[in-house]
């Protein structure tokens, strides 16, 4: 509740106007972007000279242009208009397709980019081939004229070349000589080289599949080979055409792609392939060059319940595992790994103790002391200034539902104290200069969207990148004297553990009346969705939802179930080969909650949900039916045996020896029990959670003539982009709970 009064003067002031704009879904997903236009991308340039971010137009918050805030001038500008370069449609090839819905981004212009380590270039990517833009002549410089599609486009760290992949081989542009260079020659058909294999970019978090040594004098690269998966025919239903895709899908229990990690030399061109050890049905999540001559690389079993740190010395040619960590559930990855240059140390995370916490390490992988302890977690390392001793992260220390930026020393002898840094109440979304000196703030609370600022390594604000305030001329302004402050609380649950709650009333809310209610809710692993921040910017919209919902008279209800992150590791252990039962257990411990209220109609309460809220769904419509009467279940998985092996594994094990636990995780045994009204919707394309899962569902609710609605989305992926679409799909879910919840 701390956020509960934040912005009240503010909210009142704002209350006075007497004709507020009456909000539409149409006007949610319309130009400008209700929320601002924020920033993305934020990078502090290395040198420090200057903050570099992508941000949409005002017109089309879908066009993306390169922008800089340069400190010296205390000016903003437009780096590159990607008008200048390209205009109208890209024709993005298959693979870029893939990777960007993997990437969770949509857009069109200039979608990603990298900073050459000195700081005097800048490198991109769009509509297909490279550009190179140097800061000191301010002029963009197109590199490759080819029919194929560049991708994972890199500066090497000294700045001499450019590195990208072009039909699944690596290639090197030398800037100073103007040629290119193919370094590897056997992509093609299955093999693929310095990619990432589809579950690496889906749910390991990692987009590459080569890294460059700090000398650059090597690349170290995985050779993925997908000749082990599974070669399935699914059907691509677009509005005026059917594809036939042949996909290599590793669908839970089935083969995986078998993994080669190489080091290339540049001067010989040769590969130097490591000895990965007897065992090839593994993961190699992380690779990280430690120094010039050292490669460390994680190393996962397919059970995904031991993960190892190894180091490769190039000089012996001979591997060590520095640390192992070990789960009787699962081990969860991150990207907490940072090797101090002046030292033989290195930063680690781990969650040994239950709760995600940072280590520091000797290179013999000796325990040399922990720098943080405590009930709480550590979200992420941010940096490390070995001059001050000063190690920055964000973590929970304050409360699960804010994310807070803070620091330790490297020789702290009181790990359970820690300093915070981030002023605001909020979440914090943080970017560090690499010399720790200063960071990017992307903040936000349940009343404020995302404000972008840069603060030097003591927190003090230097300046804002976009303030982003909520004043006449914002798109957000003419809305605000309605707009609704969300509460939070916590409900005791029958096993004894706490739930954290958020809850929308409608804005001439009456304790006297009943009031139908929506569970807005995912429920799955990784994902927190109750919070004192705005939204995430990727899904900034359904903020903007909410709100639409509870003017229209609803309650909108969503409560983070175990499972969820952010509260330890006991916390979200209780799903291991149990998805879809504690989860809808603790979803109706909030119905039983809700009941006790005297302005909820315990009648009308219906939940939503998209993508693993989509099963959560329908699971707690075929479960729980006695406390729900309607229900909307987007993209929902309804068999785990058809989603993809390291996701589905990790928290359900293998689905021979696990076969009971996927027939009691599966959506089918239950659906005799649905009682309200249902509504499903997928796209035709997902090439995620796959249309099967759904025209599986539809049959077996034929089969057993239960009634329900259905709506289809030629084309699409899972994520549904588009504003047009999205319209349609939100106005439909408007449309349906009306019919069923409201009298």
């Amino acid at each position: 509740m701390k956020l509960k009064h934040l912005m009240l003067g503010a909210l009142v002031a704002l209350s006075s106007q007497s004709h507020a704009e009456k909000l539409t879904i149409e006007r949610i997903f319309s130009d400008p972007a209700l929320a601002g236009t924020t920033p993305r991308a934020l990078e502090i340039s290395p040198d420090g000279s200057r903050v570099t971010f992508l941000k949409g137009r005002e017109e089309d918050y879908n066009r993306y242009d390169l922008w800089e805030y340069n400190l010296a001038e205390a000016r903003t500008r437009v780096l590159v208009n990607s008008d200048s370069l390209h205009k109208g449609a890209e024709v993005l090839s298959d693979e870029e397709k893939a990777r960007r819905e993997r990437q969770r981004i949509f857009g069109s212009g200039i979608m990603e980019y990298t900073w050459s380590e000195d700081g005097k270039s800048l490198l991109f990517p769009l509509a297909g081939d490279v550009y190179y833009y140097g800061l000191a002549d301010k002029e963009s410089r197109r590199l490759t004229r080819t029919d194929a599609f560049e991708t994972d486009v890199r500066v090497s760290p000294k700045g001499r070349y450019v590195s990208y992949v072009r039909d699944q081989d690596i290639f090197v542009y030398d800037l100073d000589k103007g040629r290119e260079r193919q370094l590897t020659t056997d992509g093609e058909g299955p093999i693929k080289n310095g990619m990432a294999e589809f579950v690496a970019q889906e749910e390991m978090d990692r987009m590459t599949g080569y890294w460059w040594s700090p000398d650059e004098s090597h690349i170290a690269y995985l050779q993925v080979d997908e000749s082990p998966v599974d070669l399935v025919t699914r059907s691509e239903i677009y509005a005026d055409s059917i594809k036939m895709i042949e996909q290599r899908y590793p669908a839970a229990g089935r083969p995986n792609v078998t993994l080669k990690l190489g080091v290339l030399s540049l001067e010989t061109g040769k590969t130097r392939w490591l000895d990965l050890g007897k065992e090839t049905d593994i993961y190699i999540p992380r690779v990280e060059w430690a120094n010039a001559g050292l490669l460390s690389y994680q190393w996962q079993d397919r059970k995904q319940q031991n993960l190892e740190l190894r180091f490769f010395d190039l000089e012996s040619g001979k591997t060590r595992v520095a640390l192992k960590e070990s789960s009787t559930t699962w081990v969860n990855l991150h990207n907490d790994l940072k090797f101090l240059k002046d030292s033989d140390r290195f930063v680690w995370a781990s969650e040994r103790d239950g709760f995600k916490h940072l280590y520091l390490f000797d290179m013999d992988g000796r325990l040399a002391r922990r720098l943080t302890k405590g009930e709480w977690v550590v979200d992420e390392l941010m940096a490390v200034n070995e001059e001050t001793g000063e190690v920055f992260f964000t973590g929970r220390a304050d409360t699960p539902l804010e994310r807070h930026l803070y620091s330790t020393k490297l020789a702290t002898d009181a790990p359970e104290k820690v300093a915070r840094v981030s002023k605001r109440a909020g979440m914090h979304e943080i970017s560090f200069a690499e010399d720790a000196s200063a960071y990017v703030d992307t903040f936000s609370n349940t009343t404020t969207p995302e404000q972008v600022s840069l603060h030097d390594a003591s927190g003090k604000r230097l300046t804002w990148l976009e303030e982003n305030a909520v004043e006449p001329g914002h798109p957000l302004h003419s809305f605000m004297a309605d707009w609704i402050e969300p509460e939070f609380g916590t409900i005791k649950a029958p096993e004894g553990h706490e739930l954290y709650y958020r809850m929308f009333k409608p804005k001439e809310f009456d304790e006297n009346k009943k009031y139908p209610v929506i569970f807005s809710l995912y429920g799955g692993p990784g994902v927190q969705m109750v919070h004192h921040g705005w939204s995430r910017a990727k899904r900034a919209y359904t903020r903007a939802f909410n709100q639409y919902l509870a003017e229209q008279g609803f309650i909108v209800f969503t409560l983070d179930n175990r499972g969820s992150p952010a509260r330890g590791k006991a916390f979200e252990d209780p799903i291991y080969k149990k998805m879809g039962s504690v989860e809808v257990d603790d979803q109706v411990t909030g119905v039983k909650f809700l009941r006790t209220l005297p302005f909820v109609d315990a009648g009308r309460v219906g939940v939503f949900g998209h993508s693993y809220g989509g099963y959560m769904a329908l699971m707690s419509m075929f479960k729980a039916g006695d406390y729900f009467a309607a229900g909307v279940s987007g993209a929902p998985v309804t068999d785990w045996a058809l989603y993809d092996t390291h996701y589905t594994e990790r928290y359900m094990g293998n689905p021979g020896p696990d076969a009971d636990a996927y027939a009691a995780s599966s959506v089918f045994p239950y659906v005799d029990g649905l009682k309200g009204a249902l509504l499903v919707y997928h796209g035709m394309a997902d090439d995620n959670v796959l249309f099967t899962n759904t025209t599986k569902l539809v049959k077996e609710m034929q089969d057993k003539a239960l009634s329900f609605e259905m709506m289809t989305y030629p084309g699409k992926k899972h994520s549904l982009r588009g504003k047009q679409t999205r319209i349609h799909w939100y106005s439909m879910v408007e449309d349906f709970f009306k019919r069923h919840l409201q009298p």
